[in-house]
This record gives structure tokens, C-alpha cells and sequence, in this order.
């Protein structure tokens, strides 16, 4: 397996006495509408004209074809949506769920959307346990509306332009199925206005400044009994000792809808008598409790279920013990049909799991969904009988099966997003975080892992990379020994996906261990030594820790020069990240000639249009930007943007950068009507693909604030300050550089409201922790003393009498 080479970032962080800084969330939702992925003139001109068909959309498949009651809840719902266009259905705040599902939550909001189908334009579920996930069901939509474009895109494509015909078309309805994190809906609630918004969620907290909630409890002991029935006994009715068997079950079961559906499907298949399947289940009525433990509970009914199951064949349980390792949704045919012995086979044994509501299928056929309840009985009780190096039952054949599955990688260093791959990710993640402790190392399944991060890592998406870095480095270690020249790659690869993500906590260190092992292992020369150093100091510079960067840096060019070469581009990238640091360190006169001398290299040995020539034009541009000559940095950056967004793609970290970058140079050039838009649209984005609190999103927030402050707008500018300022105390530490620069910005602000009385002390506090970090020399401490000295001189001149002088 190999390692990605040295890391190095495009320069996206501005510093000085010039406030930068970023949006909050809610000014993120109520902007501009600025689309996240530039469209090409047919996609947008097809967004704004397509009209959906009568009776468009997409909805799952019911798992048991079957809802009863509910009818309270149903015009509770269409009154919240009417009046005010989104609403939550979520678990009750006070119920013994224990954070698991089966409540009926997808029930309820697959049943509105289907009875009010016909008073929306269009009807779209969308999967929402994670952005990846959210903007993967979004892109479906476009797929359905505008195939003839959408199937030549990847899934940001895709997702961009159901966002742009959402915006240009009224009256449909988004589902947003199981959220895992409200703050996910965010980017969506408020820039799609024209229709209505349903999430599902476990989660009852989080919500209060997004839509209304209604909590949703156990069905009535009646409903309950009725669903039981009807899945038991679709005709003829039931007889009034069934009915009444019936009710003595359902409360056995809590009145727990996915228990009830599942003891049903049992009982119509096999034809047991209810009474006798209560006993056979052993469950002790207690009519003290409102709700049985779902997980216990759902457990006992399987033991059954599985029993039958297996009646039929090995096949149908294999399966279902397979599934339970890989995610819940959209588990393709494809995946599991070399388990079977033929496709007839295949069919046979998902047609039983779906007799018993074990499984739904997809809305095309090729795929099925298994509950998450139901997975998380399955690995709990499979992973507590195997002993040490043991398989839990069906791990190891869905770690083949995932194996196998696996294409080629795509061609080229910046591959386009394959659906093939996308539609494998969340199966290959899901086994990776789902590992029990004990699991045999396995190769195959390592290179699996190490395929699908690489295949995220050369589009730019390191940081979703960790649960598959993780899983890389326990085998290895496992299997190659902890100083195995891969093992320690594989450390590498881990700590760059955590810096990528912004977590420097964990990244530091574990740079300095593998730094330390390479050291020992492979010598102080080494390449991967080498490397191991350049991406130790880059992760100090990251932390502020220039100290320490600097010297780091310019040791590792020294010997990359010596050892690799004056060209190498290892060589190149270590003195491009030396000209960064020297930069960040505010010495212009040793960074600028630097990069000019790295970009002149790098055009003239990788290209003009490889990813380190457009970091290096990037760098440049912005150094040229500090040094005052916008004359010569705005053509650069304007020019880097349009490569990077054409080599590299619209949502690519180092296009995010660039766009930063130019907005910023518009605002200091005097154009805030360019610069604002620019700020918004790289805000969103950054927020979608990095993450709510990564160090790039907040650099964009904080920047974002800069614009509304210089534009006059401080009611804007201020709260975004002081969010910004403490997500990154939070994120980075009360003392790190651009921490420092939020608490100068928020001051800033407060002085020009003429809210001396916090801009001072705020000032004051802000150049002594800067004097001791950054030294007294440093521009951010000669700005935010300058800034300090005319907050004081201000507030002389508030108080002076006529006969005093300023």
C-alpha cells in the first residue's frame, strides 16, 4: 500500500489588521442562494425550465405494506406543514428507547407523504444520516428530472442542480429520513423556501431553531392490536379471541411498531397461534411498563424469525447476518449475488426476508434496506459469541463480498466521482466502523480499505478517510508489526486525514511518533522520513506553532535538496511550505521570492495545470496580496480560480481556498459587491464538504464577517464575529494565531459600533496574548496594538471637556 506524499494546503487563511472572518449559520441559510457547484448554461437553463411530471418523486418501499392509526399525529403533521413549511417527527424526550428506532418514525412520514402526494408538484425521500448521504439523495433527484446531463456528472453535480430547480419550483415536499445531526439541514431548510420540509430523526434535541417537533410515541394498545391483525390475519378478520390475543402480545411487545410488524409477518407466515407464540417468547407482562427495551425485545421475536428462516435454507440467514455489518440503505444486488449459488437462488432467499419484513427492497429492485434496529441487534449478539481472532457470523463473508465488489480506481490523479464507487462507500465505511474488537487482520480487507480512502483522498475528501485510516493502521500493526515501513505509511495517512479534518489534537502527535519510528526505522534521510518531517511542520504551522514550523521546514528542504534533489517534487512541495510559513510569519521579503522561484519550477516540472502549480499560483497570488500589490495578485488569483476549478473540480478543498482567496482580494481592492457574494457562496460550500467547525470553514466565516463589517452591515458582522470567535477558541485553542485574530476582528467591531467599553478590554487582552505568542514584531501584534492605541484615543476624545485636547 502506498502513502500519499507529503501534504501541503493552498493558502487560505488571511491575518493582520484587517478583520477576517466568516458567517454564522444563519445568515449561511438566509443568503443569497448562491448555488454550490457553478452550473455549465444547458444544466442551469434545464434546472430553471424542466417541469416535474404529474405524480413525480421517489418514495421507498413500506417494509410491510401495512399502516394503522396514527391519525392524530397525520393531521398534526399537515397542520405544522401547511403553516409553516417544515417539521421534525422525532422520538419523545421521555420514553425507554434508548436511542434506538423502530418507533415508526419513517412509518409516519412515509404515509403523509403518500396520502398528500397529489397536492405537491413533486414527492423526494432523501436518506439523511449524513451530508454525504443528504446531497447523494439530492443528486437522485436530478437524475429523475434531467438524466440526459446528470448521468455525465458526479453526485456534487447532481445535487447542485436539484438545489437550483428546488429554488426555481414551488410546492413539493423533501423527507428527509433518519438525521443524525439537525444542524445537517441547515444549508437547505433556508435556501429552499418554495415547499415543505419532513425529517425523522432520533434525536428529539437540536431542532428548536430549525422546525417544530412532534414527538412520537409507542402506538395505542388498540392500534397496536389492529397492525398486529392485519399482518397476521389479512383475511378473513380476526376472531374476538384473536383480537383479544392480539392486545395480551402487543403489550408484551411495548406496542413497538417494528416488533408488532415483525411478530405479524411471523405468525402469517407460519400460521403459529398467537398465544402460543407469546409464551414461546417468554416475555413477562408487566403492566407497570409503558415500553419494552426495543433491543430485547426484538431480539426475543428474531430467535423465531431466524428459526424459520433457516427452515428454508442456510442462504436467507446468511444474508441478514451479511447486511448487518454494511450500512442500511441501498445495499446492491450486485454485492451480495456471488453469495448465492445462482440468481434464482438470490431472489428465493431476499423474498423470504422480505416475507418477514426483515428487509425492503429499493424502488428499482437492485437494492434493499435492512432496518437499524435490526443490524444492531444482529452485530451485538454476533459479536459477543466469537472468541479471540474469531469471525462474528457473517463478517468475514461481507468483508469479501466488499472486497471483491471493489472496481479498478479510477484513472488520473484527480479522478472524477465514479457512481459505481459512490454507491459501494457507505457499504465499505459502515464494515470499517463497525469492526468488533476481535476480528481477524485481514489483507484483503486492509487493501480494500486503503483503495476506497486513496480513491476519497485524490478528490480532496481526506477527512471522511479516518474510519478507513483507522482500520488500515489496526491491521497492519496486526499483521506487519508496528515498525513495518507500511505501518508507518498507514500512520501517515491516518494523521493527515485527521489534520484535514481539522483535528490537530490527534494528528500532532501522531505525526511525531511516526516521524520518530521513521527516524529509527528507515533512517533521517529516507524519503519517507522526509516527508514524515514536511508534514510534521506543516501540521505545526497549522496549529500556530511557527516556532516550531519554521526550523522544521527549512531542515527538511536542506535535505531534500541534498538527498532528492533541487527539482524533485518532494523538494518543490517542501520549499513552497516554506515560503508559507515564512508568510504566515509575516516576513513578505523572504516568502515572495521563494514562491516565485517554486511556481517556476513546478510549471516548468509538473505542468501548468498540476495541483502543486495551482497551489503555488495560489500562494503567490496572495502573497502579492499582502505585500499591497493587488494589482498584480487579483489577474492571478481570478486566473487560478478558473484552473483550479476546471482541473480540480467546483468543491475541491483547493478550489474552496481559491475561491476564498479572490473574494478577499476583491474586498481589498474596494469591491464588496464582488467580494460578499464570493464569501457566501465559499462559506456554503466549505460548510457542506469540510464541515461546521473544520479550520477552512471557519476562516470563511470569520471572512464572511470582514465583508459585512466593511460593507456597514455590523448587525451582521457582530454576532458572526462572536460565533466565529468561539468555535475556534473551542476548535483551536484560546491562544492559536487565528484565534487571536477573531478576538482583533470582534474588537474591531465593537470600536466601530462605538462600543468602546468592550472593544478595549477585549484589545488589551488580545495584544498581550499575541506579544507572548507571536512576538512583538509579528504584523497581527503591531495591527492590534495600532488598533488599541485608536480605541484609546477615541475614548479621550468621547470624554474630553471643551477645554481639553485630544
Amino acid at each position: 500500500m502506498n502513502a500519499p506524499g507529503p501534504g501541503e494546503q493552498a493558502r487560505v487563511e488571511v491575518f493582520g489588521e484587517r478583520p477576517i472572518g466568516a458567517a454564522s449559520i444563519g445568515v449561511a441559510i438566509s443568503g443569497d442562494s448562491a448555488r454550490v457547484v457553478v452550473l455549465p448554461p444547458e444544466a442551469a437553463h434545464w434546472a430553471l425550465t424542466v417541469q416535474a411530471p404529474p405524480g413525480a418523486g421517489f418514495l421507498p418501499e413500506s417494509a410491510s405494506g401495512v399502516f394503522v392509526g396514527r391519525e392524530q399525529e397525520l393531521t398534526d403533521l399537515r397542520r405544522m406543514l401547511a403553516g409553516g413549511g417544515s417539521a421534525a417527527v422525532v422520538q419523545p424526550r421521555v420514553r425507554a428507547i434508548h436511542g434506538l428506532g423502530g418507533i415508526g418514525k419513517s412509518a409516519l412520514a412515509l404515509r403523509y407523504a403518500d396520502r398528500y402526494r397529489d397536492t405537491y408538484t413533486l414527492v423526494w425521500w432523501i436518506t439523511a444520516e449524513s451530508p454525504e448521504a443528504i446531497l447523494t439523495g439530492l443528486g437522485g433527484l436530478a437524475t429523475r428530472l434531467c438524466p440526459q446531463w446528470a448521468h455525465t456528472v458526479g453526485p456534487d453535480e447532481r445535487a447542485a442542480w436539484a438545489i437550483t430547480w428546488l429554488q426555481a419550483h414551488p410546492d413539493w415536499l423533501l423527507v428527509f429520513d433518519n438525521v443524525e445531526d439537525p444542524a445537517h439541514l441547515r444549508p437547505y431548510l433556508g435556501t429552499l423556501a418554495g415547499g415543505h420540509h419532513l425529517a425523522t430523526s432520533r434525536r428529539s434535541t437540536g431542532w428548536h431553531r430549525l422546525a417544530p417537533t412532534m414527538a412520537l410515541g409507542v402506538l395505542p394498545l388498540d392500534e397496536a392490536a389492529d397492525l398486529l391483525c392485519t399482518i397476521a390475519f389479512p383475511h378473513p378478520a380476526p376472531t374476538g379471541e384473536r383480537r383479544e390475543a392480539a392486545r395480551r402480545l402487543a403489550g408484551n411487545l411495548g406496542c413497538l411498531p417494528l416488533a408488532l410488524e415483525q411478530a405479524g409477518a411471523y405468525v402469517y407466515r407460519t400460521g403459529t397461534d398467537l398465544e402460543a407464540y407469546r409464551r414461546s417468547l417468554a416475555l413477562v407482562l408487566d403492566e407497570d411498563r409503558d415500553v419494552a427495551d426495543p433491543e430485547r425485545t426484538i431480539a426475543r421475536i428474531w430467535d423465531h424469525t431466524l428459526e424459520a428462516l433457516a427452515s428454508r435454507g442456510p442462504l436467507p440467514v446468511t444474508l441478514l447476518q451479511i447486511m448487518a455489518w454494511l450500512a442500511p440503505d441501498d445495499i446492491p444486488r450486485t454485492l451480495l449475488a456471488p453469495l448465492a449459488p445462482d440468481p434464482l437462488a438470490l431472489d428465493n432467499a431476499l423474498g423470504d426476508l422480505h416475507a418477514y419484513n426483515m428487509i425492503a427492497f429499493t424502488d428499482d429492485g437492485q437494492g434493499v434496506g435492512v432496518h437499524r434496529l435490526v443490524q444492531t441487534v444482529l452485530r451485538t449478539r454476533s459479536s459477543a459469541s466469537p472468541g479471540p481472532d474469531t469471525y462474528a457470523p457473517g463478517r468475514a463473508e461481507a468483508e469479501h463480498a466488499v472486497h471483491q465488489a471493489l472496481p479498478a480506481p479510477p484513472e488520473g490523479p484527480l479522478p472524477e466521482p465514479s457512481a459505481e464507487w459512490e454507491r459501494l462507500l457507505p457499504h465499505v465505511l459502515a464494515l470499517a466502523e463497525s469492526t468488533p474488537p476481535d476480528t481477524p487482520a485481514s489483507v484483503d480487507t486492509a487493501e480494500a480499505y486503503h483503495l476506497v480512502a486513496q480513491y476519497l483522498y485524490r478528490q480532496g475528501r481526506d477527512a471522511q478517510t479516518i474510519p478507513l485510516r483507522i482500520a488500515v493502521v489496526s491491521q497492519c500493526e496486526r499483521v506487519l508489526g508496528d515498525d513495518h515501513p507500511v505501518t508507518l505509511n498507514s500512520r501517515n495517512n491516518l494523521a493527515l486525514a485527521y489534520r484535514a479534518a481539522g483535528d490537530l489534537g490527534r494528528a500532532i502527535p501522531l505525526y511525531e511518533a511516526t516521524l520518530a519510528q521513521c527516524e529509527q526505522v528507515l533512517g533521517d534521510t529516507h524519503p519517507d522520513t522526509l516527508g514524515s518531517r514536511n508534514n510534521l511542520a506543516l501540521a505545526y504551522r497549522a496549529a500556530g506553532d511557527l516556532g516550531r514550523a519554521i526550523p522544521l521546514f527549512e531542515a527538511t528542504l536542506a535535505q531534500c535538496e541534498r538527498v532528492l534533489g533541487d527539482t524533485h517534487p518532494g523538494t518543490l512541495s517542501s520549499r513552497n511550505n516554506l515560503a508559507y510559513a515564512y508568510e504566515s510569519a509575516g516576513d513578505i521579503g523572504r516568502a515572495i521570492p521563494l514562491f516565485e522561484a517554486t511556481l517556476a519550477q513546478r510549471e516548468r516540472v509538473l505542468g501548468d495545470t498540476h495541483p502543486g502549480t495551482l497551489s503555488s499560483r495560489n500562494n503567490l497570488a496572495y502573497a502579492y496580496e499582502s505585500a499591497g500589490d493587488i494589482g498584480r495578485a487579483i489577474p492571478l488569483f481570478e486566473a487560478t480560480l478558473a484552473q483550479c476549478e476546471r482541473a480540480l473540480g467546483d468543491t475541491h478543498p483547493d478550489t474552496l481556498g481559491s475561491r476564498n482567496n479572490l473574494a478577499h482580494a476583491y474586498q481589498a481592492a474596494g469591491d464588496i459587491g464582488r467580494a460578499i457574494p464570493l464569501f457566501e457562496a465559499a462559506l456554503a460550500q466549505r460548510e457542506r464538504v469540510l464541515g461546521d467547525t473544520h479550520p477552512d470553514t471557519l476562516t470563511s466565516r470569520n471572512n464572511l464577517a470582514y465583508a459585512y463589517k466593511a460593507a456597514g452591515d455590523l448587525g451582521r458582522a457582530i454576532p458572526l464575529y462572536e460565533a466565529t470567535l468561539a468555535q475556534r477558541e473551542r476548535v483551536l485553542g484560546d491562544t492559536h494565531p487565528d484565534t487571536l485574530t477573531s478576538r482583533n476582528n470582534l474588537a474591531y467591531a465593537y470600536k466601530a459600533a462605538g462600543d468602546l467599553g468592550r472593544a478595549i478590554p477585549l484589545l488589551e487582552a488580545t495584544l498581550a496574548q499575541c506579544e507572548r505568542v507571536l512576538g512583538n514584531a509579528h504584523p497581527t501584534t503591531l495591527a492590534i496594538r495600532n488598533n488599541l492605541a485608536h480605541a484609546r484615543a477615541a475614548q479621550r476624545r468621547s470624554t474630553a471637556t471643551p477645554d481639553d485636547h485630544p
